[in-house]
């Protein structure tokens, strides 16, 4: 059988939903990155990135367009969280030291990703046949917008990727891929202890 065939064909089905080896992989090195993530675990970025590659093929056999492109900026923003969070840790210190997100970089990264909601979702009605334009177009935005601020360990990372959360659930679960909707509840509920745990290391002022 041809390895791309063997991936791809469904192994068990969720809710007779099938699910793929595929989409397996994503789930589980998905689910770790994030977990790692909020450990402040450096080996977050490789496993992020093996999971970003198996749902770039996931999503575009979806039709879930901006979120296949999306999956490509990852694999360059990984790279680049795990330079940052190499070079970010000071001498002996277990991991990068968490920050807040400056204002004016918040209004700068407020306005980007806005704009890019706007022109992406334009682009995908008129040029592809994506079933959820507008949907596709904020998780591609904000996830790039929650990446940057997580590789820079800003506490407010973690706002971002909850709002990703509660757009990718019923999204995907819609889109016949249900391991990945269940896989965003548990990020959802990973996030909200990240954004705890993160706070923690601010002294626990409030983000």
């Amino acid at each position: 059988m041809n390895p791309a065939n063997l991936l791809t064909a469904p192994v068990f089905s969720l809710w007779n939903q099938p699910v793929s080896g595929l989409e397996l992989l994503a789930f589980v090195t998905g689910l770790s990155a994030v977990w790692l993530t909020y450990r402040i675990h450096i080996a977050n970025w490789p496993l992020g990135m093996i999971s970003v590659a198996a749902y770039a093929w996931l999503f575009l056999q979806a039709r879930l367009y901006a979120d296949a492109l999306l999956q490509i900026a990852f694999l360059i923003l990984c790279a680049y969280g795990w330079h940052a969070w190499a070079k970010g840790k000071r001498g002996a210190q277990a991991h990068i030291p968490v920050t807040r997100t400056p204002a004016r970089e918040a209004a700068v990264l407020a306005a980007l990703t806005c704009a890019a909601i706007a022109i992406i979702a334009v682009v995908l009605i008129l040029y592809t046949d994506s079933p959820a334009p507008f949907l596709d177009a904020a998780i591609f935005s904000l996830s790039l917008a929650a990446t940057y601020a997580q590789a820079r360990a800003r506490v407010e990372s973690w706002w971002l990727w909850i709002a990703v959360d509660i757009i990718s659930i019923p999204l995907y679960w819609s889109r016949g891929l249900p391991l990945t909707a269940i896989l965003y509840v548990l990020f959802l509920l990973i996030c909200l202890r990240g954004l705890t745990a993160w706070r923690a290391q601010l002294g626990g002022a409030p983000a």
